[in-house]
């Protein structure tokens, strides 16, 4: 088994797919429940907030660091920078 798994959503009409470690997907779906929202809404907020010449994959990790860090500190979860 793979320690990396590659998933597809539909973002804005387009099929994607984007690849991450079980630990990043698990907190993604926790994110997206989180806030009340469906994990393809949420990663669609993250798609339209990365830099063009960043991957998707790359982005999510990012934006699941970033969460867990403002977790960590006592922040609130916010939306995606």
């Amino acid at each position: 088994m793979s320690l990396v798994e590659k998933r597809s959503v539909t973002i804005r009409g387009h099929r994607t797919s984007y690849s991450l470690e079980k630990p990043f997907y698990d907190d993604l779906v926790a994110v997206a429940a989180t806030r009340g929202m469906s994990l393809a809404a949420l990663i669609a907020e993250v798609d339209a907030t990365r830099p063009r010449d960043a991957n998707l994959s790359s982005a999510l990790r990012l934006f699941v660091l970033d969460q867990a860090k403002r977790a960590a500190a006592g922040g609130p979860v916010t939306q995606p920078d």
